[in-house]
């Protein structure tokens, strides 16, 4: 029996295996990008665009900075702390080409969940907007940081504009809380003193850590992930060779990331790929204002966007996006949870376009699994592997399951990192027989299609059977007044638990009776929610995925079942 039966659903274009060592270091890959595109424009935001020239230039100088102003070493690892300003990718791309390792942080973290990512990772130096600035007041005396550089969100747009912007955030909008921290370095004084600099280029290894990038802490405490240059190098050539039948033209794509480039997902795509084929990357900086967000749109005859369900549903929403020109769309790529039927649908009713299901994680650097970007898009499944990637589903001994039977998906491939820093045990206990152990229970279709049914620790048992909570959510999405769901267990003394759905209205008239008749009709019996509640949000990640776990202890603070 053929065990990588989605080899022969492989479209013709896109190569059965990738050249994982084709760059010694991310640093290689900006230099190839700095020559082929140096004119053309690599990130515009609020309206200011810089070139991939200027990108290398103000990166080489940043970097520069850090290796001979502040003293850090290879190795060194330092913080970056932005949203999508055209800071963010300088400061990353700077650090690379001085050979430390980024730690991407979340710039909505609380100062406990500052403290143990920068105590955990040992972090040197810190580059932070000074929106968050008091936050890293708090906890930098209980932290290895001796360096802070501290941007403004109008730093780089240049002459009236940026000190404008600048006066409207801190003075009018109070949005820069008050701080008091010694010592601290302007991000623009930074790449001044570097431009006078030379930098001493480090001999960077494929193997060297690039990024420690810590996981969500949906399954305990925040763990960082320990990721390669080779890892990310990998997964990029992996992800391009996907793309290959979608014709994306070197120097004349537009991506629009409204993802954080914090996060993995955009950082492999909004940062690395953009360098690989010269596309120009639209940075959303509040992708949470739909309406401004749609606005944006409007401005660019963009060719490939990205997000995650709750990002497209917003979008589809959003009053103004049916009516912008969908024509120029490429590729929509959708990731971090589960594409609910009812958006694809939408989506490609109101662009013309489908939305390609992708799975990944932080792990992997993060891609495994696409859908086809040209053939069967297959809704409700991830799609398959990406070249030189091996899915097995395992039982919890490391046996493979039958045929059609649901089991933990594990993977290998050149894109699977190398470990959890500083954990030892938590590394060895994530790996079985060689592969990695994502927590995802999956089946998969006798062609190679995969189904993720959902993560090991969010089923809900429900009278002696598993309940997964995208197949509640998925099925409550389907109705039009529903906006976002998020269904969780909760206990109950003759079931063990019950099911309990979270709704946030897109419109009012919406009842629970409605909402159970829904499922009357669609879901059996043990699967049927106990108990409707309505809100007016549900809690997300960074990214927008829906925190069930989050979900769930604030519903037990409140409730009690009997």
């Amino acid at each position: 029996m053929n065990n990588q039966p989605w080899l022969e659903n492989y479209h013709p274009d896109v190569p059965k295996s990738i050249d994982a060592e084709k760059y010694e270091s991310l640093p290689a890959l900006f230099e190839e990008a700095r020559a082929k595109f140096a004119d053309r424009p690599a990130y515009e935001n609020m309206g200011k665009i810089i070139s991939f020239g200027e990108l290398d230039e103000l990166s080489t100088n940043f970097a520069a900075f850090l290796q001979n102003d502040l003293g850090l070493k290879q190795g060194d690892s330092i913080a970056i702390q932005m949203p999508n300003i055209l800071q963010s990718p300088i400061a990353i791309h700077g650090a690379l080409k001085a050979g430390l390792t980024v730690v991407n942080t979340n710039p909505l973290y609380t100062p406990s969940e500052m403290r143990h990512q920068f105590v955990d990772s040992e972090a040197k130096a810190i580059v932070i907007l000074a929106n968050f600035a008091c936050n890293l007041e708090e906890i930098i005396s209980e932290t290895s940081i001796k360096h802070v550089i501290i941007t403004q969100l109008g730093d780089l747009l240049g002459g009236l504009k940026g000190s404008l912007v600048n006066f409207v955030v801190k003075r009018v909008k109070k949005m820069v809380p008050p701080y008091k921290i010694e010592g601290t370095i302007s991000y623009k004084d930074a790449l001044a003193r570097g431009s006078r600099q030379s930098l001493n280029k480090p001999e960077i290894k494929s193997q060297d850590l690039a990024f420690l990038q810590y996981t969500g802490g949906t399954t305990g405490v925040s763990k960082g992930a320990m990721l390669t240059h080779r890892n990310l190098i990998a997964n990029l050539q992996q992800i391009e060779a996907w793309l290959a039948p979608t014709n994306l033209e070197e120097g004349k794509e537009i991506f629009i990331a409204a993802l954080p480039l914090y996060h993995i997902f955009a950082l492999n795509a909004h940062s690395l790929l953009p360098m690989k084929i010269g596309a120009k990357n639209i940075l959303i900086t509040n992708p949470r204002d739909m309406r401004g967000f749609v606005k944006e749109l409007g401005k660019h005859p963009f060719t490939f966007i990205t997000g995650v369900n709750t990002l497209f549903n917003g979008l589809l929403n959003t009053p103004g996006f049916s009516d912008l020109d969908h024509s120029t769309i490429k590729v929509a790529l959708a990731g971090g949870m589960a594409l609910q039927r009812a958006v694809f649908d939408k989506w490609e009713e109101v662009t013309g376009n489908r939305i390609a299901e992708a799975y990944g994680l932080t792990e992997t650097s993060p891609g495994l699994c696409i859908n086809p970007m040209v053939g069967e898009n297959r809704v409700g499944t991830i799609g398959l592997p990406l070249p030189d990637s091996d899915i097995a589903l395992l039982d919890d001994d490391g046996n493979a399951v039958g045929e059609g039977e649901k089991g933990e998906l594990c993977a290998k491939g050149p894109q699977v990192f190398s470990g959890y820093w500083k954990k030892e045990e938590e590394t060895k206990n994530c790996f079985i027989n060689g592969f990695f152990r994502t927590g995802d229970i999956a089946t998969m279709d006798p062609d190679g299609y995969f189904r993720i049914v959902d993560r090991k620790k969010e089923m809900i048992l429900v009278s002696g059977f598993n309940v997964y909570p995208n197949e509640i959510e998925d099925c409550i999405a389907m109705i039009d007044k529903v906006l976002e769901v998020g269904a969780i267990g909760v206990p109950d003394p003759k079931s063990t638990e019950a099911i309990k759905v979270y709704i946030v209205k897109s419109d009012e008239s919406l009842t629970e009776d409605e909402v159970l008749a829904h499922c009357e009709e669609r879901l059996t019996g043990y699967k049927k929610p106990k108990y409707v509640e309505f809100t007016t949000e549900l809690p997300k990640s960074n990214v927008g995925k829906i925190l069930r776990r989050i979900l769930k202890e604030e519903d037990l603070k409140k409730n009690t079942y009997s």
